[in-house]
């Protein structure tokens, strides 16, 4: 045991030893000239390093720098610059003139792919061959293994677009000797009061770079979260195969996978970098929660018209509220085609969910916008224009045998209606939410409604017991009672929040009607006057043909939260009784009257 020990201890002394030899007799600044020389003939650009370089020999072997930066040819700034340089270096190869950096780690450094710090290379300069090597040299050889980026900035910029400051960034690069590289990365972007956190870890193959870059994005973990999302936040992973051509600067995404809270997405993406950029998307999502995304939800909207309020992020002095301008849509042309089994929309589940549309720098058109909901089907081409500083929107809805009360919820309305829709209408106006719409938008449109049934009121049931209470000396069939309106068409129109109703019609089994009214969705009142004709009644024959022939008005208004009506069949019945019983008085007197005459009338006078 006394002699391992004692071996151990030579050994260590040896390598002490050696080390404080290697320091005092290799200076570090020996080196500085030939990896300026090296960088410069491999990639063109230029390694500036400020101050002396220094040994540090504890944990490990590095040659510590001050301040240095890289600088394209012809660039206005740096491609990166740190305050501080560590150079971890192999010991063996030093023994034999080569500088074999193990790791390069940079601490508070900034990365910045702006136009600013690309290579400007003149028109008429000579152009060498790719991937030339360096000239020989007997003096020392150079090679980098890993690099680390500690605390450091990244910002990223396209021709006449606006900067992204990705700050926190950790960057830990590794390669083998066939320019595999693996990557660790993590970072965060804040930007008109959201922040995003970024975690990945990928590989790529930079053989060919800069003409070209492949390679696979394992995982990527992201957090959204700020103004206008979710209180949760979105959270969810990211992968997908990639290439990117230099020469062309486009990009190919395949095998892509996207998690998004309880959204799953997959498809491909095909884009052009080159300003204004383009992308292609095309995706299938197994299941997409809207609501959960875009925090829309019908089950926080009261009837009352009185939505939740979204939480705000805090408001920071010197940053002003988003508006169209920051939409990352008016710097891009997007087409998107994307195919949903299974969606949620305000509550609403949606199935076999299509979208087809094209953005053009701000102008986004929806060319197929559809879907089945329950047992009905929608189709809501339309267009999204954000060009301006108010958003304007026109969309051309057509629904299909669309149950109607879920519908009703869905957009904060009263579901006092029950039934299956056919809409075909036209809507424009400002703004994109539930409450612009209500208030601004304007429109038009024919529906038609099928086994309507208004809550807790029953129209047949109503005249014909009203007319019970009159008179007895009519009836009719109790079968009908409750079965609804089969079914009712009209017009509506749309403006400034007043619904209009006109031409109004409907029928069912021994009941006709005909009407109009509006409701007003600001003010949460309604006023709807119906003219109801009735059938199927039985008894006394000049009262039912009175009541089979006479229009009953109904009007239903005041509040929707507490509707008020009036049904004045028992004025109508009774006056309708008081003339009859009038006429046959009046009859009666005349005969009487006659009578009386025929007998004073002397006998000669008499036929």
């Amino acid at each position: 045991m006394r002699r391992v020990i004692t071996t151990l201890a030579i050994l260590l002394v040896v390598v002490v030893a050696g080390l404080t030899a290697l320091v005092m007799l290799v200076n570090p600044n020996d080196f500085r000239s030939y990896m300026v020389q090296q960088v410069e003939q491999r990639s063109g650009y230029q390694l500036t390093i400020n101050g002396d370089l220094r040994w540090h020999v504890w944990p490990k072997l590095s040659i510590l720098a001050g301040r240095m930066s890289l600088t394209a040819p012809g660039a206005a700034q740096p491609v990166v610059s740190a305050d501080n340089m560590r150079l971890d270096v192999n010991l063996l190869p030093l023994l034999s003139h080569q500088l074999s950096v193990s790791q390069v780690m940079l601490k508070n450094a900034v990365v910045r792919v702006t136009p600013d710090s690309t290579a400007q290379v003149p028109q008429n300069a000579p152009r060498g061959p790719h991937n030339s090597e360096p000239a020989s040299s007997d003096r020392w050889s150079f090679d980098i293994g890993k690099l680390q980026l500690m605390d450091s900035l990244f910002i990223w910029q396209q021709p006449g677009g606006d900067a992204f400051t990705f700050r926190n960034l950790n960057l830990n690069m590794e390669q083998d000797q066939s320019s595999l590289a693996t990557i660790n990365l993590s970072t965060s972007l804040t930007r008109n009061q959201r922040t995003a956190m970024i975690n990945l870890k990928g590989q790529f193959d930079k053989s060919q770079y800069p003409h070209q870059l492949s390679g696979q994005l394992e995982q990527l973990d992201y957090a959204l979260s700020g103004a206008s999302l979710p209180p949760q936040g979105i959270k969810g992973t990211l992968s997908f195969q990639g290439n990117w051509n230099g020469d062309r600067n486009t990009v190919a995404l395949s095998d892509l996978k996207l998690n998004a809270n309880d959204s799953v997405l997959s498809g491909s993406a095909q884009g052009d970098l080159t300003a204004p950029q383009k992308l292609s998307l095309d995706l299938h999502a197994t299941s997409l929660d809207m609501d959960n995304l875009l925090f829309i939800s019908s089950l926080t909207q009261q009837v009352s018209g009185q939505s939740s309020q979204i939480a705000p992020a805090p408001v920071i002095a010197d940053q002003r509220e988003p508006t169209n301008a920051d939409s990352p849509l008016n710097d891009i042309d997007l087409d998107i085609k994307l195919q949903a089994d299974s969606a949620v929309w305000r509550g609403l589940t949606l199935s076999k969910l299509a979208v087809d549309a094209v953005n053009q720098q701000g102008l986004m058109t929806f060319n197929t916008l559809s879907g089945t909901v329950g047992q009905g089907r929608f189709s809501v081409p339309g267009s999204i224009d954000i060009r301006q500083p108010v958003t304007h929107v026109s969309f051309k809805p057509v629904l299909s045998q669309v149950d109607l009360q879920p519908l009703l919820k869905a957009l904060a309305l009263p579901q006092s209606l029950q039934g299956t829709l056919d809409l075909n209408g036209e809507l424009a106006g400002d703004n994109l939410t539930l409450e612009d719409a209500k208030q601004s938008w304007q429109g038009k449109a024919d529906v038609r409604v099928s086994h309507l049934k208004l809550a807790q009121i029953d129209l047949q049931q109503m005249v014909r017991r009203a007319v019970a209470r009159v008179s007895d000396r009519v009836s009719s069939d109790d079968q009908v009672l409750g079965q609804g309106i089969d079914h009712i068409s009209g017009q509506l129109a749309l403006k400034n929040g007043l619904l209009s109703f006109n031409h109004l019609s409907g029928e069912s089994k021994q009941l006709t009607l005909r009407g109009d009214g509006s409701v007003n969705m600001v003010q949460q009142q309604l006023d709807v006057t119906l003219g109801l004709t009735l059938s199927g009644w039985h008894g006394d024959e000049k009262l039912v043909a009175a009541l089979s022939d006479q229009v009953i008005p109904f009007r239903l208004y005041g509040s929707w939260e507490n509707p008020q009506y009036t049904l004045p069949v028992d004025d109508m019945l009774r006056e309708k009784l008081q003339n009859e019983a009038k006429s046959r008085l009046n009859q009666w007197l005349d005969r009487q009257q006659l009578k009386g005459n025929n007998a004073t009338q002397p006998d000669s006078a008499r036929p």
